[in-house]
């Protein structure tokens, strides 16, 4: 009688003993494995494979942003220096963070139309409690963030609670929060924020030290390094299939040529951006939350399919109302950082193309529009497409229609990609 097959601490497979298989059985082998075991061509051929069925990731956006930037630094030599590196990576933060909290909705399969409104309602309120009544930033900043959460629990109740339609009560909500906003502002229309203070420091402060951008770097590398090697012995130890020591090593080659190259153009400029640095932990932070805990399984088992969530006993409602109190705390935090920006908060906080600047972000980044899939690192990747094709017509001095037009057929053409990717999982069967 043969034994089961044992994986082997390179990712293969080994006759080791364990639970006996009937006489004459084929043990089964994950793919994976074996995709392993063929070293360089195997990996080639399993790329080959995801293209054709559909399984394109972040592919698509990585590749339009190496094409965006090709084009742009040909036509102005200006796009690729520090500084106008620098600045973009501060100016993708306030819409950023916005666009992290939409992920979350949009994994759900739904919309919510307020995030515009309720970004420039939280910077009203921040400005008002600090400028006009003294409140100290620290506790002024909070109440603005817990306004936004309050405000997304809100929308959530309305929407789980009792059955409107989000795209509903969100549109109710981009209403009535920009009304409230110009209330709470007054006749005056704009407060100005003190230049030297805690809100204004968030988008404005750099730490110019060359050791904090390299020492960055180091920590992210080896922090991904050491979460794959403790997530390969768990999986080893559980039997089922994991990265080999190699393949973690090539990631983690390719992350650390990646992370002190950013940081070596950061250091050319002003060094390091305080926002830029809040933003990557924010991401990293929810990006944990959706990954690595029960919470973010329920969120994209909802995504896949409300009835079946409800049946495995979630509790759907619950969650529904967490995801928009994420959305609206997102919406609230990167309100404030647009404020900061500017340093103050006017009557045209959060109107313009924010609202479809932070979906776009979203979808243009890897999010489905249908929900149950997606990352909080599409809203980095989807800003980054935005605004390098802001600051390079910019730079050549191109009309802002122009502008929308071109961000409009981005987002366009992310919607054909995820739509025409789909119906490849599923005629593959793997969707």
């Amino acid at each position: 009688m043969t034994k089961a097959s044992k994986v082997t601490e390179t990712g293969g497979v080994s006759k080791e003993s364990g639970p006996a298989v009937a006489l004459g059985a084929v043990p089964a082998v994950d793919p994976r494995l074996l995709v392993r075991e063929e070293g360089f061509k195997g990996y080639l051929d399993e790329f080959g494979r995801r293209m054709r069925s559909g399984e394109l990731g972040p592919l698509p956006v990585v590749v339009g942003l190496l094409l965006i930037w090709t084009i742009f630094q040909t036509m102005d030599s200006a796009f690729l220096t520090p500084e106008n590196l620098s600045n973009l990576s501060v100016d993708v933060v306030g819409t950023g963070l916005i666009a992290v909290g939409i992920v979350f909705v949009l994994l759900l399969g739904e919309i919510d139309l307020s995030v515009g409104s309720v970004s420039g309602l939280a910077g009203a309120v921040f400005a008002v409690l600090n400028i006009g009544h003294g409140v100290p930033e620290v506790p002024a900043f909070a109440l603005a963030i817990l306004c936004g959460t309050a405000i997304g629990a809100l929308h959530g109740f309305f929407f789980a609670r009792i059955g409107v339609p989000a795209f509903v009560v969100t549109l109710a909500g981009l209403l009535f929060w920009s009304g409230l906003m110009l209330e709470v502002l007054g006749s005056n229309g704009t407060i100005n924020l003190d230049d030297e203070g805690f809100v204004a420091g968030l988008t404005s402060y750099y730490f110019t030290d060359i050791a904090a951008a390299y020492g960055l770097a180091a920590v992210a590398v080896a922090a991904f390094t050491a979460a794959s090697l403790l997530d390969a012995r768990r999986r080893r130890a559980a039997g089922v299939p994991f990265r080999p020591t190699t393949e973690i090593a090539l990631r983690a080659g390719a992350l650390a040529v990646l992370a002190f190259a950013a940081a070596w153009v950061l250091n050319q400029y002003k060094g390091l951006p305080l926002a830029l640095v809040i933003f990557l932990a924010v991401i990293v932070a929810l990006d944990f939350l959706l990954r690595r805990t029960a919470y973010g399984r329920k969120v994209f088992a909802l995504g896949g399919s409300v009835e079946a969530a409800r049946r495995a006993g979630i509790n759907v409602a619950r969650i529904r109302i967490s995801v928009f109190a994420i959305a609206g705390t997102m919406a609230a935090v990167g309100g404030l950082f647009l404020a900061s920006r500017i340093a103050s908060a006017n009557q045209g906080a959060g109107a313009g193309n924010l609202l479809m600047n932070a979906i776009a972000a979203a979808v243009i980044g890897g999010t489905s529009l249908f929900g149950g899939r997606g990352r909080t690192w599409s809203a980095l990747l989807g800003m980054l497409v935005i605004q390098s094709v802001v600051s390079g017509l910019a730079l050549m001095g191109i009309a802002a229609g122009i502008q929308y037009m071109i961000t409009g057929g981005v987002l366009l053409a992310a919607v054909v990609i995820d739509s025409v990717s789909r119906k490849t999982q599923k005629a593959a069967g793997r969707a």
